[in-house]
């Protein structure tokens, strides 16, 4: 029984982990887009 609940704890933090991460991800991809774009807009108005 001990194994069991050890197993289910260690399977909660690797899913907590791991939606920590996508949500980093996310996070990132969006800011970088935004970036981007403004650099575009610029760029543009430049020309």
């Amino acid at each position: 029984m001990t194994f069991l609940a050890s197993l289910i704890q260690y399977v909660v933090k690797l899913v907590i982990f791991v939606l920590i991460a996508i949500v980093g991800v996310m996070a990132g991809k969006k800011m970088r887009m935004n970036k981007d774009a403004k650099e575009t807009a610029k760029d543009t108005l430049k020309e």
